[in-house]
């Protein structure tokens, strides 16, 4: 019989996991509420070509395909072996694979827009709580099986939605005590530079033979995308690789150098970008939500224009959230995306949202020690069982404090007092009630605070007001 294993990058969570995870779910929950959002749920899975496609080449490459029923059968499979060859490589083929996990919840969330466009009132605020699949390189921080918090505002134009996004981060992280960095940056300032790049292009004909005739924005973005992983040096080699040529390069190494408060990077920025259209509407996009002024003590709201955001759907204001005094990743990501129902035959619908990493948050979480003691509490009252009689009137007196909103038990068996005390030990539980052939006679119980070692009688009719 082999040992029992878990998938790489999957874990399972324990009574005390999950009550801190659901802690963070019900906050975050509770201020999308506050905000006016309201849920929706989609599938685990999708159809292959909804999903593939929108995230670019690096994000095609970590969908989880599944295959169709009856490749179990190996003839099968030698009989596909090209197509299957074509799945391996990141390439779809029916024959194979017609379904996919979710790679995120805001595709699934512009084909839900796009099938029920008509129904739904304009503009339309949704959240979702869902897990979503990534074939990845497990990590701490990083997951094949995760969950992600999204909220979404389709159907507006308005700046003020990037506002209110930029409020619920606020919100969200000061009530879970996690102090961030929450940075800004827009496609449309990196669209900017994209053309200013390739007009770099023209202005040196003798090297124009090495310049790729197909500079694309994401040809930049996915590079910028891993400075913070690869460095400066490596960034640059990528995109010489891609065609760029020094003069090319030298433009985009002085836009990641750009440095300073938010004033003088914004002069900088100006300077680099000069007349460019595109690049100076996307500079008064971020000054307009820098002026707002939203974000809580606990959080800072700062312009980074090294902030790219690989995926291709982006468009304008784009978000990301890393936590301070602690080494990781982003903590929460998100922006605009003007056409993403589009790809599903509804164009024209603008949209912007934002997702919280509630896997990396907890992770964040519990190396602050920031959550509450309470949160860890499961049975606050456990009964003794002594004997038949004794538990038919715990029983009774559980049902009271149930319907109260006190959570307790009664212990399984009538065992030794020893072997009950240890049981609430164990399971932290901070009360215990007594309750013997004396008890019953006199109508009263004895409650045990087992936290300070403190004990009182009281009637059994004034423990359903006890102040667990």
């Amino acid at each position: 019989m082999s040992k029992p294993s878990l998938p790489q990058g999957t874990r399972d969570f324990g009574a005390t996991v999950v009550r801190k995870r659901n802690y963070i779910f019900q906050t975050i929950r509770t201020v999308f509420e506050l905000y006016g959002f309201q849920p929706i749920e989609t599938p685990a899975m999708e159809n292959l070509d909804t999903l593939m496609g929108k995230y670019g080449d690096e994000g095609d490459k970590l969908i989880f395909k599944i295959l169709n029923n009856g490749l179990d059968n190996p003839n099968k499979l030698t009989q596909t072996k090209e197509a299957f060859d074509k799945v391996l490589s990141g390439k779809s083929s029916k024959e194979i694979t017609e379904r996919a996990l979710r790679y995120d919840l805001t595709i699934p969330f512009a084909r839900y827009v796009a099938m029920n466009f008509g129904q739904l009132t304009m503009p339309f605020k949704r959240y979702q709580v869902q897990p979503v699949w990534r074939a990845d390189r497990p990590q701490r921080g990083r997951y094949r099986e995760f969950y992600q918090c999204d909220c979404d505002v389709v159907g507006s134009k308005s700046l003020l939605n990037e506002v209110e996004l930029v409020s619920i981060y606020s919100h969200v992280f000061d009530k879970l005590g996690v102090a961030v960095e929450i940075k800004i940056n827009s496609r449309k300032i990196l669209q900017g530079l994209a053309e200013i790049v390739a007009l770099a292009a023209i202005s040196a004909p003798e090297q124009r033979e090495n310049i790729s005739s197909d500079l694309k924005l994401t040809d930049i973005t996915v590079a910028i995308d891993k400075l913070d992983k690869i460095g400066l040096d490596k960034v640059k080699e990528e995109l010489s690789n891609k065609g760029l040529n020094p003069t090319q390069i030298a433009i985009i190494e002085k836009y990641l150098t750009i440095s300073g408060d938010t004033e003088e990077k914004i002069n900088q920025l100006q300077e680099l970008l000069g007349n460019n259209s595109i690049g100076n509407q996307g500079i008064e996009e971020i000054e307009y939500v820098l002026n707002y002024q939203t974000q809580t003590s606990n959080s800072q709201l700062q312009p980074d224009f090294t902030l790219a955001r690989g995926l291709n759907y982006y468009t304008g204001i784009i978000f990301e959230v890393k936590a301070l005094h602690v080494e990781m990743g982003s903590i929460g990501g998100g922006g605009r995306y003007d056409d993403l129902t589009g790809l599903f035959g509804v164009p024209d619908v603008p949209g912007v949202g934002i997702s919280f990493g509630v896997d990396r948050i907890y992770d964040v979480m519990e190396e602050l020690k920031v959550f509450p003691q309470d949160v860890q509490l499961g049975t606050q009252v456990l009964f003794f069982n002594l004997g038949e009689a004794e538990s038919k009137a715990a029983f009774a007196l559980m049902r009271e404090l149930r319907m109260k909103g006190v959570c307790c038990e009664l212990f399984h068996e009538n065992a030794k007092f020893d072997k009950q005390f240890k049981y609430a030990e164990k399971k932290q539980i901070p009360y215990a009630i007594i309750l013997g052939s004396e008890e019953l006679q006199s109508g009263s119980c004895v409650v045990k605070n087992l936290l300070k070692g403190e004990q009182q009688t009281i009637p059994q009719s004034a423990l359903a007001s006890f102040p667990f």
